[in-house]
């Protein structure tokens, strides 16, 4: 008989069960891991953090019409949109309900100088960069971010905020651009120009060309 040449060594069989075993459950490893990745849990969709004073944008920015731009004053100049300091709440709440007992914190913050520590509700990672001026100024709207905050009583994180999100706005941001004077008019309908209809789409088509939009895809752009 003629002698066998064997191209693994005989221990190779050893590892034939774990072979097994790994083909059994890699699938449903990976169909975890993808589930949980996506997951709203992962990407922080719904987060609604318990505010140190119960502010509602509901009411503030809702129903007395309050523009973004009074308390987020930095949001047209810099990458990030201020947190109103104490002093701006005060300029109405000394005359408006300053008895109100959920204000207490906001009158030991007015009296000692301590800011309020409100607590962010949209949190990018360290990683990325995010600069809410070039934005604005280009005609995203609030509302393509964060939703209808004029609508929610408690402000929660409408949308996943990851990469890919971000890069089909980029690859795609006629169907989110408006008028830069138009950006803090969340309920704004364009006019009557319903989604998808030819004349919203020119609309939008022109003033991209007019401001001459076109979002890089470089990573360097988030990536700092």
């Amino acid at each position: 008989m003629g002698r066998y040449h064997f191209v693994f060594p005989q221990w190779s069989n050893l590892l034939l069960p774990g072979a097994v075993v790994f083909a059994l459950i890699a699938p449903v490893y990976v169909v975890f891991v993808v589930a949980y990745g996506f997951s709203p849990k992962t990407t922080a969709v719904g987060y609604e953090p318990v505010q140190p004073i119960p502010f509602s944008h509901e009411l503030h920015a809702g129903q007395l019409g309050m523009d973004c731009r009074y308390c987020h004053t930095t949001v047209e100049d810099a990458a990030f949109a201020a947190v109103p300091p104490t002093q701006t709440c005060m300029g109405c709440h000394t005359q408006i309900v300053p008895e109100r007992s959920s204000l207490d914190p906001l009158w030991e913050s007015y009296e000692t100088g301590v800011p309020v520590e409100w607590m962010k509700v949209h949190n990018l990672a360290d990683f990325s960069y995010f600069d809410h001026s070039a934005h604005v100024n280009a005609g995203v709207s609030c509302v393509e971010c964060h939703g209808r905050v004029d609508r929610m009583e408690v402000v929660y994180q409408q949308e996943t905020l990851s990469m890919s999100w971000c890069l089909e706005c980029h690859r795609n941001p006629t169907p989110r651009l408006r008028e830069p004077s138009r950006v803090t008019d969340l309920g704004w309908d364009f006019e009557g120009r319903a989604p998808g209809s030819p004349e919203r789409r020119d609309y939008q088509e022109y003033l991209q060309d007019l401001n001459r939009i076109q979002p890089t895809q470089d990573c360097s752009a988030c990536h700092r």
